[in-house]
């Protein structure tokens, strides 16, 4: 699909991170974002920055994500494009030093927001393009852009819920692009791998050097306009679909 104001788009967690760049890198196309996240602030201030709109949504909630739609497609109309960027990184291992096992709450929390999460605003816009017009000869309702994770493959030590959580991302992806093809609705995921997210910007210069410098090539962290250049390129070309694309410079995770 072609990218232009004729457009509308939902980007889950687009208040920092991979989702701010992509929302910002989508209206910067003349595409009319909403933002789903939970920091009502932020999100409110690059909404207004991008000329967007900002929903208070949690994810994991059905209700809240059916709220946050009704009001996205109110004011912009059917989404076309969907991205899920929100989700957490708790760690924990399965059993620590002192014997203690993986508190189920942690590893049903990740599982909620990442997975789950994903699954509820997936399903939702689906059912909403469903409705919409073709957009162009091939058919194409949409497109819907999830966000795994390198250690969807390779989960390192202490990333049990995490790693499961973003397994699921990636195993949900050619089973939904099946079931949702004959609507002419494409899946796509994409697998970052170190980024410069807010939870690494906060650590120490060194330690960003260190693990940038794990990086095969090109040897830093990954900036979240590139996953966002990513984005672009999945809506604009519609022979993408059903497959989990690793956007990691080469990296293979260590078990620590």
């Amino acid at each position: 699909m072609k990218l232009s104001k004729d457009l509308a788009a939902v980007v889950t967690g687009g208040a920092s991170g991979l989702g701010e760049a992509t929302a910002r890198a989508l209206a910067a196309e003349g595409v009319k974002v909403a933002i789903f996240d939970m920091n009502a602030e932020r999100g409110e201030q690059v909404a207004k920055e991008i000329g967007g709109l900002f929903c208070k949504v949690d994810v994991s909630d059905v209700e809240s994500v059916s709220v946050g739609f009704a009001q996205a497609r109110q004011i912009h109309g059917q989404e076309r494009i969907c991205v899920s960027c929100a989700g957490v990184a708790f760690a924990a291992k399965t059993v620590d030093r002192d014997g203690n096992y993986h508190q189920p709450d942690m590893f049903a929390k990740t599982i909620g927001i990442n997975l789950i999460g994903t699954f509820n605003v997936s399903s939702q816009a689906a059912a909403g393009m469903t409705k919409a017009d073709p957009l162009n000869a091939d058919g194409e309702r949409g497109v819907i852009v999830n966000t795994a994770s390198v250690a969807a493959f390779e989960g390192q030590i202490g990333q049990a819920a995490y790693a499961a959580s973003k397994g699921g991302v990636a195993a949900l992806t050619v089973p939904m692009a099946r079931d949702l093809s004959r609507s002419g609705i494409r899946v796509m995921a994409i697998a970052p791998g170190l980024f410069m997210t807010p939870m690494l910007a906060g650590m120490p210069e060194e330690v960003q050097a260190a693990l940038g410098a794990q990086v095969p090539f090109p040897s830093r962290l990954g900036d979240p306009s590139e996953y966002a250049a990513l984005v672009r390129h999945i809506a604009e070309n519609p022979m993408l679909n059903g497959e989990v694309i690793r956007l990691d410079g080469a990296i293979r995770l260590a078990p620590k």
